[in-house]
């Protein structure tokens, strides 16, 4: 039992410990989560024999049943008295650990909870409590950003007015300063900013520590703000842990706070009177402006920010990749019956034993990739017409068969027919999301020609087309009950457009 911590919180804390060699307080406070937490996860995976990198294909739901596996059903008198408030108040006291009073409960009740189920209790308890965040500005290790309350008129020239945005940030214990104006508050925007700040500060920090903007977190949680997918996939390819400020705590962004104030008035202040055409324009004026800010004397510390970035945080920072951050977005998808998710009113296959799973979607300008449980399932160029991406080893044993086959080539078929067999063909190919689902049914039309002869079937799809009965099943009952050179009647109508809807592929399709 994990209680509210996430999966991808445990991924970031193997990878911050053993990648990154983090203490496990500076674990808690990145991820938002106590210390006790990430002890007892780190425990639990060396127990389970976990060791970093993960192994290759291991999906959230086999590491959670190793570092999780559920707890043996106790009975009340063998489980005892758990009394949190006596454990949390004997912690406090030297030397004593969870480990030590969990072997005194196991005295007292030998038939008890595991330590691990124990643990697992304790930190529930626990999480009621409130925490302090101590800040501690160490050279290098933290780079605090925000965007600034004011805002800049950009003037289209025809008559139009658009607010710039002002992204700042500020680093380590210099709080050198790098500001930029952009459109938007955007995630591309905000992710472009990010590789921006870090080319002018021509490394990276440990740590980055945000303002509690969508942009950054999923949802505003005070005790586990899961990070934004995007910004997790920046903070790796950078090597940076994220630690989000909490909801209505300015101690946990006072750096970030007093460079928006200096910006605000050293810098934007400055061009309050000026009259910008376009972004480049507006930053060109605020680069000279913010050099100034970050080469002025501090007022009761010897040096700049400037000089002691240079000194201090600047060989601290960890060098920057060699190759630059690819952009990307995030989505949620869930596959339906023809196993393709849509993005962007594209479709795209995954493989059909994924039909209706919750998918996260990872898509760049070039590329989209499917994920299940962090397991990547399928991978597709990035494309920007409405249409169909499929692969043939997405698709059941069933519709495999039929991969050699388009539309274009059974319209063609269907031509050789006549024209009523043709448009017949066509309608039933548009009733499907997907062409490939029709397929089955419009050779199966095509054959019965064989059957009945060509005549009689274009005959038949004639009146099909008449009444609107686009479907095998309405086809074959033509030809069977010979009604393809009866008239037809009001009555068929209906009946027929009815019939058509239903499901003709049989209860054997998807197996």
């Amino acid at each position: 039992m994990r209680g509210h911590i996430t999966m991808r919180n445990i991924r970031e804390i193997l990878r911050l410990k053993f990648e990154f060699k983090s203490s496990n307080q500076r674990i808690a406070n990145s991820l938002a989560i106590s210390s006790s937490t990430v002890h007892d996860c780190l425990r639990r995976a060396n127990l389970a024999n976990i060791t970093w990198p993960l192994p290759e294909g291991l999906d959230d739901e086999v590491l959670e049943q190793k570092l999780y596996p559920p707890p043996r059903k106790i009975s009340i008198e063998d489980r005892g008295e758990l009394n949190w408030l006596k454990v949390y108040e004997e912690l406090k006291r030297k030397h004593v650990t969870l480990a030590l009073l969990w072997s005194e409960y196991r005295e007292l009740y030998p038939k008890g909870l595991s330590y691990s189920h124990y643990c697992d209790l304790y930190f529930q308890w626990k999480k009621q409590l409130e925490t302090w965040m101590r800040q501690d500005h160490k050279a290098g290790e933290k780079m605090f950003i925000d965007y600034a309350g004011d805002t800049v008129p950009i003037h289209d020239g025809q008559g139009n007015i658009h607010q710039a945005q002002i992204f700042v940030a500020a680093i380590g214990c210099s709080g050198y300063i790098y500001t930029e104006a952009t459109m938007t508050q955007t995630l591309p925007d905000w992710i472009d900013s990010h590789c921006r700040a870090l080319e002018f500060y021509g490394g990276v920090p440990d740590l980055a520590i945000p303002d509690n903007l969508k942009n950054c977190t999923k949802l505003a949680n005070l005790y586990e703000p899961e990070i934004n997918p995007a910004y997790l996939d920046l903070a790796k390819h950078y090597g940076f842990a994220v630690m989000p400020a909490r909801v209505k705590s300015p101690k946990d962004k006072s750096l970030a706070e007093k460079g928006v104030q200096i910006v605000q008035y050293k810098i934007l202040a400055k061009l309050r009177d000026q009259i910008f055409f376009s972004l480049d324009e507006l930053n060109e004026a605020m680069a000279p402006l913010q050099d100034i800010v970050n080469s002025q004397p501090y007022q009761k510390l010897p040096g700049s920010r400037l000089s002691q970035f240079e000194k201090l945080d600047k060989p601290a920072l960890k060098p920057l990749p060699s190759t630059s951050y690819k952009f990307a977005e995030w989505a949620k998808a869930s596959p339906g019956p023809d196993y393709h998710i849509e993005l962007k009113k594209h479709f795209y296959s995954v493989p059909y034993t994924f039909i209706k799973k919750k998918l996260d979607v990872r898509f760049t300008d070039q590329t989209v990739e499917v994920f299940y449980k962090s397991k990547r399932i399928a991978s597709h160029p990035r494309k920007y017409t409405h249409g169909h991406t499929t692969l043939t080893e997405h698709m059941p044993k069933n519709h495999q068969k039929y991969v050699e086959w388009t539309p274009e080539r059974i319209i063609n078929w269907a031509s050789k027919i006549g024209t009523a067999t043709s448009q017949l063909v066509e309608k039933v190919i548009a009733t499907k999301a997907h062409p490939q689902l029709a397929f089955r049914a419009c050779l199966g039309i095509l054959r019965l020609g064989k059957s009945y002869s060509e005549a009689r079937l274009e005959a038949a799809c004639d009146r099909a087309l008449k009444i609107g009965a686009y479907s095998y099943k309405n086809i074959a009952s033509i030809l069977k009950n010979k009604l393809e050179y009866v008239p037809v009647n009001k009555s068929e109508i209906l009946t027929a457009t009815k019939e058509a809807h239903e499901n003709v592929r049989g209860g054997d399709y998807f197996e």
